[in-house]
């Protein structure tokens, strides 16, 4: 069984240029964990769940309190918030993130994941973006195996 076995295919992608609030926002609607970032059809990079939780990255000097903090809180200055507002998703994305090839074993695409400390994976075709695999789709692909086991087992059984 390979990446393009068990991968999603139908996908959101954003681009670098597009406000922060837009990328924030498609990952809700389409209840992703991570967005390809794409200029001209090629991948450019990567922004996830996480790139909204950690703020090292930004360059802008936060308050005493944490980014999230700040930006949900009443107390934050208008200027900051005004700042924090008006990134765009080049801003904030993984840049050149690790991608596996449509052709990948799933052994090859957990080792990577759990090397790089990821969770999911943007799967290309000659350089071109054709879906995402997440820790989600290997954990669907190893119940169906399961199921399919145990389904066999009661039929030999019988």
């Amino acid at each position: 069984m390979n990446v393009s076995d068990v991968m999603r295919k139908s996908i959101a992608s954003v681009a670098p240029a597009a406000p922060l609030i837009d990328a924030a926002r498609l990952l809700l609607e389409t209840n992703q964990r991570a967005l390809p970032v794409l200029e001209a059809g090629r991948l450019v990079g990567i922004i996830s769940e996480g790139d909204f939780l950690h703020r090292v990255e930004l360059g802008i000097d936060p308050p005493a309190r944490t980014w999230l903090q700040s930006l949900l809180g009443v107390s934050a200055s208008k200027s900051y918030r005004d700042r924090i507002s008006s990134l765009k998703v080049e801003q904030v994305m993984t840049r050149n993130p690790v991608c596996v090839e449509e052709e990948a074993s799933l052994d090859e695409v957990v080792a990577i994941m759990d090397q790089r400390g990821v969770s999911q994976l943007p799967v290309t075709c000659g350089g071109i973006v054709v879906g995402m695999i997440s820790r989600a789709e290997l954990l669907g692909a190893v119940e169906r195996s399961l199921s399919e086991s145990s389904a066999q087992t009661v039929a030999d059984a019988a």
